[in-house]
């Protein structure tokens, strides 16, 4: 009885002294996870407005390329996703060493977040924006420098540039309002920001241009892209890095080993090079995007122009009101009718405003008779 007295005694010293918590590091306790959009649980039957996903399915071509991975699968996968660097290379006119694959954008981000910052070097982001930056920063204990928007999401450059971060992530273009900025100004940040700045371009495809051509004058700019929404990959999670050689190394050097599967990489490979059905879905989505934005107009919705597959609107009543309380209602009204958006309530420049994808046509009439039925009976 004494030994299971003692044994029970060790144990319980031991515990104490071993608890999982205890041992998490202080900057981890007191982190905050991401927050995805809201996905719809089994077999529930909704329009899905709220991630920004394609509403078309990617590449037919993309079906036989996974077939033929299939019988492959217990070989690991091309550990550098070189075939698929290549493919991106050729797309952009660059070297395959300009590229660097990973487990969608996010992967890319982290990876730039993992080689520039820690307690030392902040990150910088502009606010409000894509809420993953802010993650990224605790996740690496790095203090978050915000240079806040101004009146209809304008930025001031000198406000940029007055930014002490290291590294510094500008969405363009933009989220959530889906404005763009011009090249020229982010030229102009990047010649007077000594840090590294990461264009997150998960839209610039559905945006009338992109930061490419910036690549060859900008060595500290390294380009973040996604194949989850103009090619409609979201499922398979692919994204890449386009820069400088030596930056991208460095992100090579810090990456998880064979961190993209090869059924990811045959699938990006087949819609990389299906350019005639990307263009064509693509522009599908820029038509129903301009109708979408024309009826939000003809409500008397103020509506950002948007070069994404997205549209950044506020509702407004009848009576004329719009604001936080009208948002959410319509929020919720869209919710009760099996259509999903999203709602971004706590800043004051997206408090009354939806963010709402582009879907199919047919998705986006039904999105129109569930608004006027609210119109109806607000």
């Amino acid at each position: 009885m004494l030994t299971v007295a003692l044994c029970r005694s060790a144990s319980k010293t031991f515990s104490k002294v071993s608890s999982p918590v205890s041992r998490v590091l202080p900057h981890i306790q007191v982190h905050s996870g991401y927050v995805p959009g809201e996905q719809p649980l089994g077999r529930q039957e909704v329009i899905k407005l709220n991630t920004n996903e394609n509403p078309y399915p990617p590449s037919p071509y993309v079906v036989a390329a996974i077939n033929d991975e299939i019988s492959k699968l217990r070989l690991y996968p091309n550990p550098t996703s070189l075939p698929l660097r290549e493919s991106i290379a050729d797309l952009y006119d660059l070297e395959p060493n300009q590229v660097l694959v990973g487990n969608g954008s996010d992967d890319i981000l982290n990876l730039c977040a993992r080689c520039f910052a820690d307690h030392d070097h902040p990150v910088g982001m502009t606010s409000p924006s894509y809420s993953l930056y802010s993650v990224l920063a605790s996740l690496q204990h790095a203090p978050l420098v915000e240079v806040p928007f101004g009146d209809e999401f304008g930025l001031d450059l000198s406000d940029l540039l007055a930014c002490e971060a290291n590294l510094f992530f500008l969405t363009t273009p933009n989220a959530p309002s889906g404005t763009a900025f011009a090249n020229d100004f982010l030229s102009a940040f990047h010649d007077g920001f000594p840090g590294i700045l990461v264009a997150d371009e998960a839209y610039a495809d559905f945006a009338p241009h992109n930061a490419v051509g910036l690549l060859a004058d900008c060595p500290r700019l390294i380009i973040t892209r996604t194949l989850s929404k103009s090619y409609g990959l979201a499922g398979l999670r692919v994204g890449y890095a386009l820069g400088d050689s030596g930056l991208i190394e460095v992100l090579n050097k810090a990456r998880e080993v064979y961190n993209v599967d090869r059924l990811a990489q045959a699938a990006a490979i087949a819609s990389i090079r299906d350019q005639s059905y990307f263009r064509d879905t693509t522009e599908k989505i820029k038509s129903t995007r301009k109708n979408t934005l024309d009826d939000f107009r003809s409500r008397n919705w103020k509506t950002y122009e948007s070069a994404t597959n997205f549209l950044f609107t506020e509702p407004r009543m009848m009576s004329g009101e719009v604001g936080l309380e009208v948002a959410e209602n319509l929020f919720c009204h869209l919710m009760q009718n099996g259509i999903l958006v999203r709602h971004f309530p706590n800043h004051s420049l997206t408090s009354s405003f939806l963010r709402i994808s582009i879907g199919r046509d047919d998705e986006m009439i039904i999105l129109k008779e569930a608004l006027s039925k609210w119109k109806t009976h607000e």
